[in-house]
């Protein structure tokens, strides 16, 4: 899944190098004897405070950084470039821990972080979130730090809500019941929205899937997409779109065309990332954003599970030579200070503590940052399968969802991505 803050620049060669400093030289020697850091990170708004922010680093560390900065694409392919090359050339990289970090670790490019993160208590490890923590832990080892994190949870309408009589509901029976009373009444609005395309759909459909006590796979690492419970929720999410979602749905929506439907006024429930909620908020681009409310996602059988997931990661370069000024940055990065003042301009943090400031959250709307809180601490780290080859498995996976969305039998298509995933997933084992 493409992450939403990415920004993408046409002119990717201006951005290859932001100069940030007067340093010479971009080979190996230079920026080991010169103390330079080099760092690449994805265009993000994350980026950007931080970038602003460098040069207090450089003052108090005496260490240089040299920035490269690229979309998301173009970060991608130099990684498969220079990474698969052993290159030395990057000692920082920004990367995302559930997309590529099990087949960067499996590969040997993310240096063992363990002992780092544990040696310093003023920078604090034990502050960071569960479900971020594991994504970025592979094989029991500390592989990165998590700099921005997501949940799923709840919009609503609170004036259609409200005009129905209706609570906002709690449980998935609820919400069943109010999108039900809600489409039965006004024909023309969706009592329910989400996303439908079948790999767009697995990470919102995933905490459903937690939810209703399933998973992707069992403690073995077996495929679990055929289990009762798994079966349960692949019919419960696609029944909730085929029966009180928008007429005519397409099953090839991810979260640009859900939100529009939402936004502009064609639907009372969404289901989504926090991370998208001023898409609804702001009037320049919602016709709904004065009536807009958000609660934690909807307890199933075995609670409210939605994900708590770190879109993208902090990780040092296993070739690279200058390890040791490379954690100095991200222990800069990442501090309370740092994550801070990044979460007050809008970008989710992975520390408990700063959610637990009040400044953590001042800049977001009081009902999301109290889903926000049940979400981090209820929410499972992974929303999507923990695999090498994640595109394919999400292909797999998400076939029941479009069945039951199209009103196919949703058994029978879990059965069938339950044969194919495993097959798969003993292919990676090879």
């Amino acid at each position: 899944m493409k992450r939403r803050s990415i920004v993408k620049y046409a002119a990717v060669a201006a951005a290859l190098s932001l100069g940030l400093t007067a340093c010479s030289g971009s080979g190996s020697d230079d920026a080991k004897e010169s103390g330079t850091v080099r760092v690449t990170l994805a265009n993000h708004v994350w980026t950007e405070g931080i970038k602003a922010a460098i040069p207090e680093f450089e003052q108090s560390s005496g260490l240089k950084v040299e920035l490269t900065q690229l979309g998301e694409d173009q970060l991608s392919d130099q990684y498969n470039v220079k990474l698969n090359a052993g290159s030395d050339e990057i000692d920082v990289m920004m990367y995302r821990p559930l997309q590529e970090g099990k087949a960067f670790a499996k590969n040997g490019y993310l240096a063992d972080l363990t002992e780092k993160v544990s040696s310093d208590s003023g920078w604090d490890w034990k502050d960071y979130q569960e479900g971020p923590v594991k994504a970025t832990t592979v094989d029991d080892k500390v592989v990165g730090v998590p700099i921005i994190t997501e949940r799923e949870v709840l919009y609503y309408r609170k004036d259609l809500l409200q005009a129905a009589g209706l609570e906002v509901p709690k449980t998935m029976e609820e919400l069943e019941a109010a999108a039900k009373a809600i489409k039965a009444s006004s024909p023309d609005t969706a009592g329910f929205v989400a996303r439908t395309g079948k790999s767009a759909a697995v990470t919102q459909f995933s905490s459903f899937l937690y939810s209703f006590g399933g998973d992707f796979t069992d403690s073995s690492g077996k495929s679990a997409v055929n289990s009762s419970e798994a079966k349960e929720a692949y019919a419960y999410y696609g029944g909730l779109i085929r029966n009180y979602g928008p007429a005519n749905v397409s099953t090839d929506m991810s979260w640009p065309e859900a939100m529009a439907i939402f936004t502009q006024g064609k639907a009372a429930f969404y289901t989504e990332a926090d991370s998208l909620y001023k898409n609804a908020t702001d009037p320049a681009k919602s016709k709904v954003a004065d009536t807009v409310g958000f609660a934690a996602l909807p307890a199933g059988p075995a609670g409210s599970k939605p994900y708590n997931i770190p879109s993208w990661g902090l990780a040092v370069n296993e070739a690279s030579g200058n390890q040791e000024n490379a954690w100095k940055f991200i222990q800069w990065a990442t501090s309370k200070e740092r994550t801070l003042a990044a979460q007050k301009a809008g970008v989710p943090g992975p520390r408990a503590s700063v959610w637990a400031d009040p400044e953590g959250t001042s800049t977001y709307p009081k009902d999301l940052a109290d889903a926000i809180a049940v979400s981090a601490e209820n929410g499972v780290g992974h929303d999507r399968p923990e695999v090498v080859t994640v595109g394919k498995a999400r292909e797999i996976v998400g076939e029941p969802i479009v069945a039951s969305i199209t009103g196919a039998d949703t058994a029978a298509a879990a059965d069938a991505a339950h044969e194919a995933f495993q097959k798969f997933l003993d292919g990676e084992k090879k």
